[in-house]
């Protein structure tokens, strides 16, 4: 049976996990009366909830062309978003080709160029898809010069250049050769996979190496390690090892289990041959990057280098007066524990842990990556108190600090351009291309400070009423821009422990914004509002009315109180301070200043001053 391994890749919201259900349905991996969710691929609830792939999955199809020659397809659905980049860059060194699907109407955008150059870096040939084909706004033909623009400016070979392109719609299920198509079904993608992607360049013959890209665990089998078979054959119980990048033994064990992906299921089998793609189970140290051998082997495979990480927070553990009330996991023993795992699978994560060992320095991506981590940590039961995001510095050989940059392409309307530009003005980002993207719409595209992206994307939200598409991507590392100015407004502060009243909230109000409603919990140092002025303010919200026999026309009115403003996890995370923590549990997310008491807030003002 031939064989062939090829991943998807494309920016976030262009279609291609609902592709892959469609090849999938078409293939015969589903019965046609089979119940399968919708994006069966993102399995993860946070993948459902965001509607983005956060893990890289395999899977596989079997296609039978009409000549009744069978191929086995290895399908690889990597994630869209650069913060999840140390998945892609790991994964494409299992593949022999990659489909690059783009939007009829977006084109190609930040992160298409992100993992597009890593594939072509690697000498992977693409397919190009032009996908949602049939959308009223969409421009195929000046879509596909973008992406042969962008092919050229990513220095692509001659042999790269010449793409085999398709026009196809995921949801309705049909690809072709021409623009105009609007049905039949997912042949000519099938077709041009089997003609156009290699089959994988692996030694049959040799000893069994594999590289491990994904880390995965099991309740039942502990640690499975999926990789490439490079070369060799492996059958269970054979005698294994595993080498570190620099060729020293990191532990010898047995292949207790071999699985290889058949759909969605990874089902067991005897052995596995060279350009398979299974998991292993029977190694318990062995990790990311680590060779799987034969115990004859005594040279590594070459691991891909991964871009390192350009943010930090700090996860501390909750020491508010509520701590413990809400979560099952409150000790810095199991949050330690915890973010190590992570850091295991997670190359793209750095964990360092503080001298006072209460608190970790946990480096990434972005904020989304480290948002995705501790709303995973919250929900399996735990307690944290976040820091504000802070940039990694580096220096450069003349030891100057620098630090990282960002490309940001926005779509907006046209009406609130200038406010845009405006505000990234401020934050020391420097426009560097304006254009019309038709609909009313302008594309804007800027290289700035990642520091001052921090925190920026729920005002944006607000500028361009929430019409507004905003594309970041991480670009290099260039001469630190000096201070950049941080949140406009201070905050209210509870200055007691117990439960809001209304009364007190009603005369709070004109204050600023409200972030907490009558009946809910409150304590000393809890920031429980925004303040209209540019200083903190200290306020008590649990001043009830005063019981007097005196009764004056109007005090009576029913108070009516403004919705308060509910922050979701990134938001709280882009909004506090530099003097200020978001306390996640469970089923809250409170912002509170780092120091609780008033005496000590002050002492440590004076301090930094």
């Amino acid at each position: 049976m031939a064989l062939r391994n090829v991943a998807i890749i494309a920016h976030v919201d262009h279609g291609k996990t609902t592709l892959v259900d469609q090849l999938f349905r078409q293939s015969g991996t589903f019965r046609d009366n089979q119940r399968v969710a919708e994006r069966a691929m993102d399995s993860n609830d946070l993948e459902r909830e965001r509607g983005i792939t956060i893990l890289a999955k395999c899977t596989s199809i079997e296609w039978t062309d009409k000549a009744g020659e069978t191929t086995h397809i290895n399908i690889v659905d990597t994630p869209g978003h650069a913060d999840f980049g140390g998945e892609v860059e790991r994964i494409l060194s299992m593949v022999d080709g990659v489909i690059l699907l783009v939007d009829s109407a977006e084109g190609a955008m930040p992160q298409t160029k992100f993992v597009t150059s890593k594939a072509l870096a690697l000498g992977l040939k693409p397919i190009v898809v032009v996908n949602k084909i049939d959308r009223p706004d969409g421009r195929p033909q000046e879509v596909l010069d973008e992406v042969f623009d962008l092919f050229v400016s990513l220095d692509a070979s001659d042999e790269q250049l010449d793409f085999p392109t398709l026009y196809a719609s995921g949801r309705n299920g049909y690809a072709g050769e021409t623009m105009e198509v609007r049905d039949g079904d997912l042949t000519p993608l099938f077709e041009t996979i089997v003609r156009h992607v290699p089959p994988p360049k692996a030694d049959p013959d040799g000893p069994f190496k594999m590289l491990v890209t994904l880390l995965d665990r099991d309740n039942f089998v502990g640690r499975i390690l999926t990789g490439l078979v490079s070369s060799g054959r492996i059958r269970q119980n054979m005698p294994i090892r595993a080498l570190a990048p620099d060729g020293s033994t990191v532990e010898d064990g047995r292949a207790t289990r071999i699985m290889a992906f058949r759909g969605l299921e990874r089902v067991t089998v005897e052995e596995a041959q060279a350009g398979d793609i299974i998991c292993l189970a029977g190694l318990t140290v062995a990790t990311v990057a680590n060779t799987i051998a034969d115990p004859a082997v005594t040279e590594p495979l070459a691991a891909q280098p991964i871009d390192p990480p350009t943010l930090s927070m700090s996860f501390a553990v909750n020491d508010s007066p509520f701590a413990g009330k809400e979560g099952s996991k409150v000790t810095s023993r199991m949050i330690r524990d915890r973010l190590f795992r992570e850091a295991e699978g997670n190359v793209a994560i750095k964990v360092t842990e503080s001298s006072d060992k209460d608190s970790f320095e946990v480096a990434g991506r972005g904020e989304l990556q480290l948002g995705v981590l501790i709303e995973t940590m919250r929900r399996e039961g735990f307690e944290l108190s976040i820091s504000r995001p802070r940039v990694i510095f580096g220096e450069d050989e003349a030891h100057n600090r620098t630090e990282p940059y960002e490309t940001v392409v926005i779509d907006v309307d046209e009406d609130y351009s200038g406010t845009v530009v405006e505000k990234m003005a401020i934050r020391k980002a420097e426009l560097t291309d304006m254009r019309p993207s038709g609909g009313g719409k302008q594309r804007l595209t800027f290289t700035g400070p990642s520091r001052g992206l921090i925190g920026y994307h729920g005002e944006f939200l607000s500028d361009t009423r929430g019409t507004g598409i905003m594309n970041r991507l991480f670009s290099h590392y260039g001469p630190w821009k000096g201070p950049i100015a941080g949140r406009q407004n201070g905050v209210l502060i509870s200055t007691e422990t117990g439960e809001a009243v209304g009364y007190a909230l009603g005369y709070l109000e004109p204050r600023g914004v409200l972030m907490v409603s009558p009946g809910e919990a409150v304590y000393q140092g809890m920031v429980i509002g925004e303040n209209a002025k540019d200083d903190d303010l200290e306020v008590n919200p649990l001043k009830s009315k005063a019981l007097t026999n005196f009764r004056a026309s109007g005090k009576d009115d029913a108070l009516r109180l403004t919705p308060p403003k509910r922050l979701t996890l990134e938001q709280a995370i882009s909004y506090i301070d530099d003097d200020e923590l978001v306390e996640v549990t469970p089923k809250s997310i409170r912002l509170r200043k780092r120091y609780l008491d008033p005496h000590e807030r002050k002492r440590q003002s004076r301090k930094s001053a």
